[in-house]
Formats: C-alpha cells, sequence, structure tokens
C-alpha cells in the first residue's frame, strides 16, 4: 500500500482515502515518510540546488566565464 500526504488538509492519505489532483505528494512506501514529505521536499530541493551551483561553477570555471 501506497501513503500519500494532502497539501491541503495536512493529513497522511493511503490509496483507499486518497485525494485526487494536485493536493497530493507521494506515493511514499510508508505513513512516516508521508508525514515528512514537506521536508523530504525541502532536503531534495536543496540537494538538487546545489548540485546545479557546483555544475554552474564547474561550467564557469572550465571556460573561464562568470557568472
Amino acid at each position: 500500500m501506497a501513503f500519500w500526504y494532502n497539501i491541503v488538509t495536512g493529513a497522511v492519505e493511503n490509496d483507499d482515502n486518497k485525494s485526487q489532483g494536485d493536493d497530493v505528494m507521494g506515493p511514499y512506501e510508508t505513513e512516516e515518510e508521508a508525514s515528512q514529505a514537506l521536508a523530504l521536499a525541502a532536503e531534495r530541493t536543496k540537494t538538487w540546488d546545489d548540485e546545479d551551483k557546483e555544475w554552474e561553477e564547474k561550467g564557469a570555471a572550465a571556460t573561464g566565464d562568470s557568472w
């Protein structure tokens, strides 16, 4: 069974009671993981932003460009 986080209500939902549309994040493997959906998303976004910054800096260093 998958779990979902409803961003409107803040409730964790499962496949049996999952809301429709853009109001849910998931699926997650556990109820605990779904309850941490916003923190997980923020953590992943920071990681991706850091990776993008590193990639851009490497590209600028290789070409001599400055951003």
